[in-house]
């Protein structure tokens, strides 16, 4: 088994220096495990920034030979859990299969105080070939 951390370029970087965006766990048979850290984003209202979310779990995941697909795990946190619907709705259009695990807390506050929801994901990446 060997971890990688990373902040791929092709990605939008993180908003701190202090942690890494994807810890990529690979296993002898040439498949891995991908967890990304919680990730936020821009934006004015909670539908805006949870697309900016996954657009950023997309191009990380893709870094890494993965895609929305590939998604085992999510967490996610709002800071208003009573628009748990609004975020669904941006949830679906991304994860459009087999739904992975999921939890949903409601947090007081996160990282940064204009953020309204942070996702933190796992994907399982088969072996190539």
């Amino acid at each position: 088994m060997r971890v990688t951390l990373d902040n791929p370029a092709s990605a939008p970087g993180p908003f701190s220096p202090y942690y890494s965006q994807v810890a990529r766990v690979e296993h002898a048979d040439g498949s891995a495990l991908l967890y990304l850290s919680g990730q936020i984003a821009e934006g004015a209202d909670l539908a805006a920034q949870s697309r900016g979310v996954f657009e950023t779990i997309d191009a990380l995941l893709k870094a890494h030979g993965a895609a929305l697909a590939d998604v085992i795990n999510i967490r996610t946190y709002l800071t208003d859990i009573t628009r748990l619907n609004e975020y669904g709705a941006v949830r679906r259009e991304f994860l459009t299969g087999t739904p992975p695990t999921s939890m949903t807390f409601e947090v007081p506050r996160l990282f940064r105080p204009e953020a309204l929801v942070e996702i933190e994901i796992v994907a399982a990446v088969p072996a190539a070939g």
